[in-house]
């Protein structure tokens, strides 16, 4: 039975919350110092047109864990060659920053959520959801042209906006589509077989790509008008094709776990052919942009009151959530990693959101690993 050797109060909250209608369904994952503690899968990945049940492989519409596990990652490669420096201007990379206080903005600002740019445009509604084309340079024009809300390093405020402009840095840098380096020099490498981007299929799509019914459903799209399964939510990311810095990404639990588990092995210096341990600490670290903000370089990290992240992830925590129910959090001191994948989206964005549950799930999992003594002190885990 799914789920079976988890701890009984996990799997009541998780119960309850499908009954609720937070969500239809999900698959957590748990390890410890790189060894999986639980994985298991909970209700439906569908419920339309006829319901389907969750599989622990269920591959899942990340949402905004791509700003991290491709963007961030990416750039942090692209760092450890020494191809740019986070303060290099994004100007010197994207001429159309160049002018109206956008030519101060740094790599640094956006990875901070920093540099002054609005949170989120809806630009998609320009453009015929039934015209399906690559629109990314179009979008870096128009994000270009947009005022900032304030001068960069002055405010801390979460932009889709900042990590679509990284993803152009990232082509700029690479030579390459966004898509392309992601997959030939991180997933591949790393072993991600379930984890990528889906082009749109005018966008050149695999047709042998797998088919939507390993896909965790999404909404019933009042722009598109159709339910959206296996094909990306974010009305942006569509509209440009498929491929963003700030979401787009398709992945499952378990790819997420060898990520993770990559992240911590070059922080201990055992992969370090794949990133240095110098570049993962420097990206974990918060920086203080500006004093009091919990951004590290991409990630989040807890903040004193209200993290999702729960009571009793150390300060040398890492993590991220997605809109469409997806968080992944990384406990660097303590090794412990939770994961935890949801379609809350799932018929409507109109659902009950995950506020409360995300932390009542990771402080419920910590202190059911430190019941369980899992080679952890006792005395000192959840100090």
């Amino acid at each position: 039975m799914p789920g079976a050797n988890l701890s009984p109060v996990i799997l009541s909250l998780i119960h309850r919350a499908i009954e609720a209608r937070t969500f239809p369904g999900a698959v957590l994952l748990v390890a410890y110092n790189r060894d999986i503690v639980w994985h298991a899968a909970f209700g439906h990945a569908t419920l339309l047109p006829v319901a389907e049940p969750m599989r622990r492989d269920t591959r899942f519409d990340l949402a905004s864990l791509t700003k991290v596990v491709a963007t961030t990652t990416a750039l942090m490669r692209l760092y450890d060659q020494q191809r740019f420096a986070l303060d290099d201007r994004v100007a010197d990379f994207l001429p159309c920053f160049g002018q109206g206080g956008r030519e101060r903005i740094t790599i640094r600002h956006l990875l901070t959520h920093s540099s002054g740019l609005p949170a989120w445009a809806p630009l998609y509604q320009q453009f015929d959801p039934a015209e399906l084309q690559d629109r990314r340079e179009t979008f870096y024009e128009l994000i270009a042209r947009l005022p900032l809300l304030s001068p960069p390093g002055r405010q801390a405020r979460y932009s889709d906006l900042g990590f679509i402009i990284l993803g152009a840095v990232i082509e700029a840098l690479s030579g390459m589509p966004l898509d392309r380096f992601c997959s030939q020099h991180l997933f591949t490498p790393l072993g991600l077989d379930s984890t990528g981007y889906r082009r749109l299929p005018s966008e050149g799509q695999d047709p042998r790509a797998s088919s939507p019914s390993s896909y965790a459903a999404t909404e019933v799209c009042p722009w598109r008008k159709r339910l959206l399964r296996g094909e990306v939510h974010d009305e942006n990311a569509y509209a440009m094709g498929g491929v963003a810095g700030h979401a787009g990404l398709f992945g499952t639990a378990a790819d997420l776990f060898r990520f993770t588990s990559m992240l911590l092995d070059c922080l201990d210096g055992r992969a370090s052919s794949f990133l240095s341990p110098q570049t993962v600490a420097t990206f974990t670290h918060r920086q203080g942009i500006p004093a009091g903000s919990t951004w590290a370089l991409g990630w989040d990290t807890p903040s004193a009151q209200g993290s999702t992240a729960g009571r009793y992830f150390s300060p040398r925590s890492i993590g991220h959530t997605g809109f469409t129910g997806t968080s992944l959090w990384i406990d660097l001191l303590r090794r412990v990693t939770v994961i935890c994948l949801t379609n809350r989206v799932h018929p409507s964005r109109h659902q009950a959101d995950l506020k409360r549950f995300r932390p009542q799930l990771h402080d419920c999992i910590m202190q059911e690993l430190r019941k369980e003594k899992l080679r952890f002190d006792k005395n000192s885990f959840l100090q």
